[in-house]
């Protein structure tokens, strides 16, 4: 039976993580966990983390932070400012003020020097939108360009304005702190603007001896921008499609979407599209013709992962979700094709890069029903992935972390392996292991890409033959 190539990555809420839930969404298609960290704390984050080790060691967990955003301040009266088109308001930047029907308040200090008359300002999501019409040293004059409802602690967007807020807020340090201990897999950061705030987290893991990964959440203009440079020092992206919908006209984000899936790709990094993907099915079961359009769309562009949020956080079809997800892309799936005409950017180890292109390309030629591999920090499995085969390419891996960072590449179904003495020694367990598990058969093609010199020294050797005949391999003499 065919099985999916494309990662699902479903958000966990602490109210809904109970080890029977989990099980159901991993068989059902789910490969990595994400923890939304502005909705929990770090004990109840660290209830669900036990709970998917309890299921498989092979889900990764990915943390998302908060990052640098900027939110309205508590409200009199509670339930919320009513505002119409064409009133003026006072709008300031002071964590601690408590905004009223005369004077708006967010929780970014420097909000009115950074501003200028002409900017917009977007309240929950682009909800509500302002218009600076004048600017005094304590306040901006707004106009209020849509009439609603100013709620306390809503997202506040100014599109097209550099802000100066820190990287890194008092409790993504506590989670940072929090993930490291607890040996999370994935960091992703919100509002990721340039490398800087990709290199402010790496400084932190570097010097707790962490090899956390670090994913940028692109969720601005600014971000988009600096989207190559912050390539050169993120382990991944996420395409975080709420936030950049707000601050970039709509009709631009399924380019920017497809630019920064391409970019991700040549440079062999995993890419998630995240959103509203099946927003529907929060509250009914079955999504619309649109969402799911949305995500093969994505698909059809060769993201490595699409994300489900408050469909599995809170939804009343978590389940349902997933498997919907699991049905569009192994539909879609079936009609692609590898990228032959992939360019590589700079890639770090050519050989094991034309080795792997090699092998994908044979497997168009010859009738390969999978590929096997092993890998010491994952670089074979992100060049497979990257020319995307149409054949399962199974992953031994030499540490369990690597085993779950490519759970968010496309295509890798990636298992533990001990280390071993000698190449066919390597060969024959490896192929031996999924033949057991029957991965395939023993008179399947397949094809295996290893190194001659041990695992710290890269790929050197692609073998092709029958699967009975690589597991019978005769032992030839130590790596060492």
């Amino acid at each position: 039976m065919y099985q999916k190539q494309t990662k699902i990555v479903a958000t966990i809420s602490d109210r809904n993580c109970g080890v029977e839930f989990l099980r159901s969404l991993y068989f059902a298609g789910m490969n990595v966990v994400r923890i939304n960290t502005a909705h929990q704390t770090p004990d109840a984050s660290s209830m669900i983390v036990r709970n998917v080790r309890e299921i498989s060691d092979k889900i990764a967990i990915l943390v998302d932070t908060k990052g640098p955003e900027i939110r309205t301040t508590s409200v009199d009266p509670p339930e919320g400012i009513d505002v119409k088109v064409g009133e003026i308001l006072k709008v300031s930047g002071h964590a601690n003020g408590i905004s009223s029907k005369e004077h708006l308040y967010v929780n970014y200090d420097h909000f009115v020097e950074d501003l200028a008359i002409g900017n917009n300002i977007l309240i929950d999501d682009g909800d509500i939108s302002l218009k600076v019409t004048g600017k005094q040293p304590d306040y901006l004059e707004c106009e209020v360009c849509d009439s609603g409802k100013i709620k306390a602690h809503k997202s506040v967007n100014v599109p097209n304005v550099p802000i100066r807020l820190p990287s890194l807020s008092a409790k993504d340090l506590e989670f940072i702190d929090w993930a490291v201990a607890e040996g999370i897999d994935f960091i992703a950061h919100s509002f990721v603007r340039n490398k800087e705030d990709v290199l402010a987290i790496q400084k932190i893991l570097d010097a707790r001896g962490s090899s956390i990964k670090i994913i940028a959440k692109i969720e601005n203009q600014e971000g988009v921008d600096h989207s190559e440079e912050i390539l050169e020092h993120a382990y991944g992206m996420m395409v975080a499609r709420g936030d950049l919908g707000v601050e970039i006209a709509a009709e631009k984000i399924p380019v920017i979407q497809r630019e920064l899936i391409a970019q991700c790709h040549s440079r062999q990094k995993p890419v998630i599209i995240a959103t509203q993907m099946l927003h529907t099915m929060i509250e009914h079961p079955r999504p619309t013709r649109a969402e799911v359009s949305d995500v093969a769309n994505a698909i059809y562009q060769r993201t490595d992962a699409i994300m489900l949020s408050g469909e599995t956080a809170s939804g009343n079809y978590a389940l349902e979700a997933v498997q919907t997800m699991t049905r569009i892309a192994c539909e879609i799936e079936q009609h692609l094709h590898p990228q032959m005409s992939l360019q590589l950017h700079n890639p770090s180890d050519l050989v094991s890069a034309t080795l792997a292109r090699s092998v994908v390309e044979a497997s168009t030629f010859l009738p390969i029903q999978a590929i096997v591999f092993d890998t010491l920090n994952g670089r074979s499995g992100r060049y497979l992935s990257a020319f995307r085969p149409k054949v399962p390419v199974f992953a031994k891996c030499y540490k369990k972390s690597v085993m779950r960072e490519l759970a968010l590449s496309y295509g890798i179904r990636s298992y533990f392996m001990e280390p071993h003495h000698s190449k066919d020694d390597f060969v024959r367990v490896a192929v031996q292991s999924l033949l057991d598990e029957k991965c395939f058969e023993t008179d399947d093609l397949i094809a295996v890409i290893g190194g001659s010199f041990g695992p710290t020294m890269g790929a050197s050797f692609m073998e092709i033959s029958l699967a009975k005949n690589i597991a019978s391999v005769n032992y030839s003499g130590d790596w060492t």
